[in-house]
């Protein structure tokens, strides 16, 4: 089964202006990846490659084993940008409808209905979308992205204008389309979410693939804090595999524990070490 996206080389060049320099990347099928970095890395021009939307000055994007801008391509997509707008008369269900006949969806009214309660939004199915909240429109426009049942899900900042419950609707609605298979691309500057959900995460930094990996591949070492009855002892060249050993050392020496930390970095560790003092 080839990858729902590939792209091997991608180069982008706006006049004299460098937005992406060779990156290579893949997405698995079921698989959910982050797309991280600052403000002006090239993230969304490698999406909107991927969309199709925009070609690469050099190098080759698939999906699904099509050409991105290929309409074999554009069939096995689901997309929500950053930028969006819905008409504000409209109802959400009149969107949903919309997006139907645009993506060739004959599922009709049962598929928008499931969405609808995947997003959290059937009790304002028939409601306009100027009469929304920013979330609600948030979800909404999650919820036309997965008209269709695409193969590949691209997210540009999908959980940006969301509280914590939307948030968390967003992170169990793409656990679902990671269970069903569907590949997901997340383009996202809240590493906490990303760490919570994401299967791997790709950071870029002016144009370049940086660093790649799961998070807890990514992460590295910081020591060991031992709680005893003299505080916190911190060992900072200790790892894992030292831990045992430093607690029965305490203990001879008749020190009582009272608790043991592993330190490792985080991802926002990981992501600062990677892209330097970068503002995004």
């Amino acid at each position: 089964m080839p990858a729902a996206l590939s792209v091997r080389g991608i180069e982008k060049r706006y006049r004299a202006v460098r937005a992406l320099a060779g990156v290579d990347l893949e997405v698995q099928p079921g698989e959910l990846v982050g797309l991280l970095g600052p403000n002006g890395a090239g993230k969304s021009t490698l999406v909107k490659i991927a969309c199709g939307l925009v070609r690469p000055s050099a190098g080759a994007a698939t999906v699904c084993g099509a050409p991105a801008n290929s309409t074999a391509a554009r069939r096995e997509i689901g997309y929500l940008a950053e930028l969006f707008r819905f008409p504000g008369w409209a109802k959400a269900d009149e969107v949903l409808q919309l997006h139907q006949r645009l993506t060739g969806s004959t599922k009709g009214d049962e598929e928008r209905a499931e969405l609808l309660e995947l997003v959290g939004l059937s009790e304002a199915r028939y409601a306009r979308v100027e009469t929304m909240s920013k979330g609600m429109q948030q979800r909404l426009g999650i919820a036309q992205a997965l008209v269709g049942e695409p193969r590949l899900l691209l997210l540009d900042e999908p959980t940006s204008a969301l509280d914590p419950v939307g948030r968390r609707i967003v992170r169990t609605l793409l656990e679902t389309m990671r269970s069903r298979g569907t590949a997901v691309l997340l383009n996202s500057h809240l590493l906490s979410e990303v760490e919570l959900v994401c299967d791997r995460v790709a950071i870029i930094a002016h144009g370049a693939l940086v660093t790649a990996g799961r998070p807890d591949e990514l992460a590295k070492p910081r020591g060991v804090e031992i709680e005893t009855d003299e505080g916190i002892k911190h060992y900072p060249d200790a790892g894992r595999d030292d831990a045992p050993r430093l607690v029965a050392e305490l203990t001879a020496a008749g020190r009582p524990i009272y608790g043991v930390r592993v330190l490792t970095s985080t991802l926002e560790d990981v992501y600062l070490e990677a892209v330097g003092e970068e503002t995004s």
